[in-house]
């Protein structure tokens, strides 16, 4: 097994709710796994949603029970078994700023003089670090072109308003990779039932203060959130799972690996 890493940013990004709200569009607090597929399906020229849509519909149209409809948008269907850990170059919280414009066609509103006033939440300045394991056909095939940085449609982040920017691609062989059984801390968002926050110290015998120890405080952070890990068949609606990210310590719940690649400990799902 390979893993290929790199990082991903932009000057914006935008990964819509699905919640309806006629003044604001909000997004997620970062990029999650169905986004990222849609990113690499992009790169390899696999179609979305609207074609998916466009098949079924003439299906239905033709009233032909003897063919079958798409259950997944192509992109989806062929990446959804990667395995990818995603980890914010910063403490999980991007800064966010509201986005005015408004959307003057004719047919876009019926709003008074046909304009279309548009609220979005963007994220300001998003940077991950992105991990995906390399062991079948298309994550070899994923992994060539993005590092011979080749795509067949532009990789945005969350809509066409945002291009993404991908660097310091690097590949890892296994002789790069140390697997742990169990470690501390966890430099990637994971999954809520993977590990528990575990702030007692065992060692720590004494909440005496040592004056000839030198102690450097690191504040503690933790973000939390319900973001998309997968498709619902039947629908397409986003199965949600609640992800965090933290420097805290913590105590594994779950029979996982822990990958340590250069200086993170990282786990895939």
């Amino acid at each position: 097994m390979k893993i290929l890493k790199f990082t991903l940013s932009g000057r914006n990004a935008f990964f819509k709710k699905p919640d309806v709200n006629s003044i604001l569009y909000y997004s997620y607090g970062n990029i999650h796994k169905v986004a990222l597929l849609g990113l690499f399906g992009a790169i390899l020229g696999y179609d979305g949603y609207n074609k998916m849509k466009f098949h079924n519909q003439n299906i239905k149209n033709k009233k032909n029970k003897k063919e079958e409809g798409i259950i997944y948008p192509e992109f989806y269907d062929k990446l959804k078994d990667i395995k990818i850990s995603i980890s914010p170059n910063n403490e999980g919280y991007f800064e966010k700023k509201v986005q005015v414009f408004n959307n003057s066609v004719g047919y876009a509103s019926k709003e008074q003089g046909g304009n279309l006033i548009i609220k979005e939440q963007w994220l300001e300045y998003p940077s991950w670090d992105i991990y995906f394991q390399v062991c079948d056909e298309v994550s070899e095939s994923l992994a060539n072109s993005i590092l011979n940085r080749k795509t067949i449609y532009i990789p945005y982040l969350g809509k066409n308003d945002h291009i993404a920017n991908m660097e310091n691609i690097k590949l890892f062989k296994e002789s790069d990779i140390e697997i742990l059984k169990n470690c501390l801390n966890i430099d990637c968002l994971f999954k809520e039932n993977m590990f528990v926050i575990n702030n007692y110290d065992e060692d720590d015998e004494s909440d005496e203060y040592d004056e000839d120890c030198d102690y450097t405080y690191v504040p503690k952070f933790k973000y939390q959130e319900r973001l998309p890990i997968a498709l619902e068949s039947q629908t397409n609606l986003y199965i949600m799972q609640k992800f965090i990210f933290t420097n805290m310590n913590l105590k594994k719940t779950e029979d996982i690996d822990i990958f340590k690649i250069e200086n993170k400990n990282i786990v895939f799902y």
